[in-house]
């Protein structure tokens, strides 16, 4: 029979594989491995796909989203399977930790809104269909990345407490948390009305 002692430690396997898979910078392989040298020192320096769109390779930027998006998706979704849904919520929270902060680039990584919005489909997926199309509802109406991404970011866990348990909005409130962290910059300069459109190059 499993000890609290046994379980601690699969958690914790669970996150550290999750970090670790998380911290696949996808973005800055993707656009070396295309010739386009390093996505850091291009428009905000972010490794995410909205950073790698103002490249003009709408191709990478997708290929990006879908694997920053599948890093979070599939750790949460095989600690699981393995491990039961505990262990899902962990791995994927720590792989949005990894893609955040890699230890490989001086844990100076993206803001994680595809690898959270992956964690979310797989633990949560009602929850999950929501931030998603509320993400595209904001994009729609005004055209800010970082406006969809807080907005559904925000509602993630709204929408976890109505459809789903508290420990899936316990969970997706500290992802919204970190997610806000990551876009403080963002946050002011939508205060100043200065933050950029989506597919408008910055610098």
């Amino acid at each position: 029979m499993p000890t609290p002692e046994s379980n601690a430690l699969l958690l914790a396997l669970a996150a550290v594989a999750g970090y670790g898979l998380g911290s696949i910078p996808f973005g800055l392989v993707l656009t070396r491995l295309a010739g386009l040298g390093d996505i850091r020192a291009i428009g905000s320096g972010n490794i995410g796909a909205t950073n790698v769109l103002r490249t003009g390779r709408k191709g990478l930027a997708l290929a990006t989203l879908l694997l920053d998006g599948g890093k979070g998706a599939i750790a949460a979704a095989l600690a699981w399977a393995l491990l039961g849904a505990e262990a899902g919520l962990a791995a994927g929270f720590c792989a949005v930790l990894g893609h955040n902060f890699p230890v490989w680039l001086g844990f100076k990584g993206g803001k994680g809104v595809a690898t959270t919005l992956g964690v979310i489909l797989v633990t949560a997926w009602p929850a999950g269909l929501g931030a998603c199309l509320t993400w595209l509802a904001v994009a729609f109406l005004v055209r800010i990345s970082s406006a969809s991404a807080l907005a559904a970011l925000a509602l993630a866990p709204v929408y976890a407490l109505l459809l789903h348990k508290p420990e899936h909005a316990l969970a997706f409130a500290g992802l919204a948390l970190l997610g806000f962290i990551r876009h403080h910059a963002n946050i002011r300069r939508l205060l100043k009305g200065e933050e950029p459109r989506i597919g408008k190059k910055k610098g």
